[in-house]
């Protein structure tokens, strides 16, 4: 209250309720008695107004009517209006009870009181706020046009359609002003939402192409095919469209019209927003010390941002790059500053140099999400992919297990299962690794020791995505390897949150596979992302198909005959407990393999691999 009373606003707001107050107090008397109070009860007015309107102040004290800005009035402040008006009420007639009053006293000027302080209190903000915000986006022909201002349609009159549009009223900054809702339910046309009308259906874009500057898509939930025929209709008009994202991608849990987009090929995807259990989530992540390996990749960094939302103890970054560790570390440090954050330039293959990282920060929890994972790149490299992806895991692994870590997840990929490839073997390996050292129980050290596996991430570093997107603003061909080639694909944020969940879930020994849903043809996702340039695939943008490369396969699995897959209590988690291979045998299989890598003869390599994961069949 000190804060407030040194607000010359204040006590502007403060003078005029208790003006309003006053009014409506003898406004009460002069409806009731028709205009000619009696002189009985004028010198009750005279000697009550006082007491009454400080009273009255009080309790709209009391109920916070002086906290918020009147110029951003909303429904919560006129509830909070109402509460204290019947308060006040209630209260009134308590005090005159007390007095002895009450006999002979009116019981309509109580009524009339309510109905007038309500109507004054509650108007004079609601004023306030109109006139605060005049012109900020309201239609035109209510308070004028305001030519400076980008006129905006938006796409789905639904919450976050009302939300985007009462923010654009309330921020005359923004320099947006909304002209129109779209929205397939027809139910809507003809209504309007803080003035602004429903024109149509989201098929009528372009009747109203002249009235608009941009589009805004204002639905977050919008699936995959509904998605594709708003960006069509959006093309043909030939005006800028961008998307409000779901609240899922946005760290903060609010959507806001500040987190608008431009539409990526994951809107077009449509995959569904990720529900989590909140209250697990925070059991184990809470005021836990989270180390995240890879910290500067795309999976690594999308986990520092999640892991973050569950307020751990610290963060401690490790990756072999400097400029990815910098980048991540500089991000974190701004982001939360609530959270102590530590980086450590660490390269997991070199065992003195991570046993000083764990003792630095004393992990309770690790992700470990760092690999080699480009498959051409493996195959022309097994030995740097043997002693990256299993040795350096197998050393997390075990120092972990030396260092009352609780729980430690292996960030796994579907080139793991039935394995063409020097990559997924390896990873593969890994995750035998992981499987052994729980020896299907609790492992080492009483640590759980866990895999997650699923399939590629949009516009992960090496991804596709981002090598379309240059060779179209070059005017380049798209190549894509073969016309049948097929991948599972999902969000960055989407993975790091099902990371998380599965690695909350796991009891030790698992391999978690998270649902991928249906697989996409990179050569239709190359001709949408054309489309999303605003170009037409084959005319302005040809595809060129130049052959699978060294390891690819044309399709992709998440698991493989014999696994035993088991759903979870989360629809996007699923299970397996595979075969357990007893750690020791293991073992020395990894010495052998990476004495193998050290003399870089890579027919021994393959073969060495062969001899531990059957399963892999080396690409010819």
């Amino acid at each position: 209250m000190r804060n407030l009373v040194r607000s010359r606003n204040f006590y502007l707001m403060l003078l005029l309720d208790a003006s309003l107050v006053a009014g409506a107090y003898y406004l009460a008397f002069y409806l009731r008695f028709d205009g000619d109070i009696p002189e009985g009860f004028l010198w009750l007015f005279s000697r009550s107004v006082a007491p009454l309107v400080v009273l009255k102040i009080l309790i709209f004290f009391a109920f916070g009517l002086y906290r918020g800005m009147w110029r951003f009035t909303g429904l919560n402040d006129l509830r909070n209006v109402v509460a204290a008006s019947l308060a006040a009420t209630m209260t009134m007639i308590v005090y005159f009870t007390l007095l002895g009053r009450a006999l002979g006293f009116p019981r309509s000027v109580f009524v009339i009181d309510f109905v007038m302080t309500l109507m004054f209190v509650g108007g004079a903000r609601v004023a306030v706020r109109l006139i605060m915000n005049r012109g900020s986006g309201l239609p035109e022909g209510l308070w004028g046009a305001d030519r400076s201002r980008k006129r905006i349609m938006i796409i789905g009159a639904g919450n976050t359609g009302e939300k985007v549009v009462r923010e654009m009223m309330d921020s005359p900054a923004m320099k947006m002003r909304p002209v129109g809702f779209l929205d397939d339910d027809r139910g809507k046309l003809g209504k309007a939402i803080h003035g602004v009308p429903v024109k149509g259906v989201t098929t009528e874009l372009g009747k109203f192409q002249h009235e608009f500057d941009e589009v805004l898509i204002a639905i977050p939930s919008v699936k995959g095919p509904q998605m594709r025929a708003i960006v069509a209709a959006c093309d043909k008009v030939g005006k800028r469209y961008r998307i409000v994202p779901n609240i899922g991608e946005v760290i903060g849990g609010q959507i806001s019209i500040k987190t608008i987009r431009d539409v990526r090929y994951e809107d077009l995807l449509g995959r569904e927003e990720v529900s989590l259990d909140s209250a697990l989530l925070n059991r184990i992540y809470r005021g836990k010390r989270i180390m995240i390996t890879g910290a500067g990749g795309s999976i690594g960094s999308e986990l520092v941002r999640q892991a973050a939302k569950y307020q751990p103890a610290a963060l401690g970054l490790v990756d072999f790059s400097e400029y990815n560790l910098f980048q991540v570390e500089n991000d974190s440090r701004r982001r939360y500053e609530y959270i102590p954050v530590e980086a450590y330039l660490v390269d997991i293959r070199v065992e003195r140099a991570v046993r000083r990282a764990f003792a630095a920060f004393k992990p309770d929890v690790v992700l470990h999400a760092a690999a080699y994972k480009h498959v051409p790149l493996q195959e022309l490299n097994p030995r740097e992919a043997i002693f990256n992806n299993v040795k350096g895991s197998r050393t997390l692994v075990r120092i972990a297990g030396e260092n009352g870590v609780e729980r430690f997840v292996l960030v796994s990929t579907d080139k793991a299962v039935r394995p063409t490839n020097v990559m997924g073997a390896t990873k593969r390996v890994a995750e035998m690794f992981v499987e052994c050292m729980n020896g299907g129980e609790r492992g080492a050290g009483g640590c759980r020791f866990m895999a997650v596996r699923f399939g590629n991430v949009l516009g992960s570093s090496g991804s596709v995505i981002p090598i379309f997107q240059e060779q179209i603003a070059k005017g380049l061909p798209v190549t894509v390897t073969h016309p049948e080639v097929t991948r599972y694909f999902m969000s960055t944020a989407e993975a790091a949150q099902l990371i998380l969940q599965a690695g909350a879930m796991g009891e030790g020994g698992e391999i978690f596979i998270l649902d991928m849903g249906e697989p996409v043809k990179i050569a239709d996702m190359a001709r949408d992302l054309i489309r999303l340039h605003g170009l037409e695939p084959d005319r302005d943008i040809p595809v060129r198909f130049v052959g699978l490369r060294p390891g690819e396969k044309l399709y992709e699995e998440l698991i493989t005959e014999g696994e035993g897959i088991k759903p979870t209590r989360h629809e996007k988690i699923r299970v397996i407990r595979g075969r357990h291979t007893d750690c020791p045998t293991l073992n020395a299989q990894i010495d052998d393999l990476i004495a193998c890598a050290e003399t870089s003869d890579h027919a021994a390599i393959k073969a060495k691999l062969h001899e531990i994961v059957p399963e892999y069949t080396p690409s010819k």
